[in-house]
């Protein structure tokens, strides 16, 4: 009896070992086909921006050159209506695009792809009107001070406004290095709001929308703001002494990532905003950007059981996720 129990467990155990080394054979072979794949089309991609880039890169010098010579003297001037003016535009088109969406619930097929179903629909007037001031102070009053208070710190450690325009692959070693900036210090910094006594006086605020709009991405408290969206921006610019041009690239698409995680809408052929919709949903679960080091932290394991984490994918089809990924039975009772 005991020799073969032990023989049965051997054999278990062959099967689990035989299990996990196929498993691991045929990850290594999917990621090793994914980046032979990802590497070429990356080199692809670059190589036909580069050259329209350089093809373009005289126009653009040209057009430098010339806002140089308006603004001349007035170089700080310059400066403050590309990292700040610019980035501000894009923010409310993109939030007020969706905020009609939001208020009328027009164009109707939009809510389709809602996240949180039921939510929002419409928003609360008199909630949205209590949102909408604060938002306003946090970029006109806080984030617009901070960037020109920020510029002598710049043009000391690299002018921002000089002559020379960045080459195309230097921006995108730029946009590394500051994607990855961002996402440690948002991360920890907004793990440190979550601690009882700053959730309650400073981080609370921007949890009241359970169910976010993309407005509300900026709806803060004036601490929160500062620590968390505003610096995590511009560490990585000062670091690496960046031109304004790609100052005010990273800023408008980082505010235009923000507006899409808090849109509340997971959006054909668009990122996917269900990581960060969750964390407004649960509170205690993924606290990043990225993703990466809620990972290491441990900090996205009950998101990864849901649903949500089924649906974090990029949709590539007009029919919602919610549809072809619905929520369990009992949920939905």
């Amino acid at each position: 009896m005991k020799g073969e129990a032990g023989s049965t467990l051997h054999n278990e155990k062959s099967k689990q070992e035989g299990h996990i080394w196929g498993s691991m054979r045929r990850t290594a072979f999917i990621l090793g086909s994914g980046l032979l794949l990802f590497v070429a089309l990356w080199n692809s991609v670059t190589w036909h921006l580069q050259r329209f880039w350089g093809a373009s890169g005289y126009f653009w010098q040209t057009q430098w050159e010339r806002l140089l010579s308006e603004f001349e003297g007035k170089e700080w001037l310059l400066f403050t209506l590309g990292a700040t003016g610019v980035p501000a535009l894009v923010f409310w088109v993109f939030s007020g695009l969706l905020l009609v969406v939001d208020t009328t619930g027009k164009p109707s097929f939009i809510s389709r792809y809602r996240i949180q179903a039921g939510k929002n629909e419409p928003v609360d007037p008199m909630k949205l009107r209590q949102a909408i001031p604060t938002v306003l102070v946090n970029q006109f009053m806080i984030s617009f001070p901070m960037v020109v208070f920020f510029y002598p710190f710049l043009k000391w450690w690299g002018d921002p406004c000089r002559r020379e325009l960045p080459t195309f692959h230097w921006f995108l070693l730029e946009l590394a290095v500051f994607t990855l900036m961002e996402e440690v210090l948002f991360y920890y910094s907004h793990r440190l709001f979550h601690h009882p006594v700053l959730y309650r006086k400073i981080h609370k605020k921007h949890h009241e929308w359970t169910a976010p709009i993309a407005v509300i991405s900026l709806y803060s408290h004036p601490v929160e703001h500062v620590v968390s969206n505003m610096l995590p921006l511009m560490v990585g610019p000062f670091v690496m002494g960046s031109h304004l041009s790609s100052i005010t690239m990273w800023f408008s698409l980082a505010l235009i990532n923000t507006i899409l995680t808090h849109c509340g809408y997971h959006l054909p052929f668009l990122p996917s905003p269900e990581f960060h919709d969750y964390h407004h949903l649960k509170f205690n679960q993924c606290y990043g950007v990225l993703g990466v080091l809620d990972h290491l932290h441990g900090t996205d394991t009950v998101f990864k059981q849901s649903k949500a984490y089924e649906r974090h994918v990029l949709l590539l089809s007009l029919t919602p996720l919610t549809e072809s990924i619905p929520d369990s039975p009992k949920k939905m009772q």
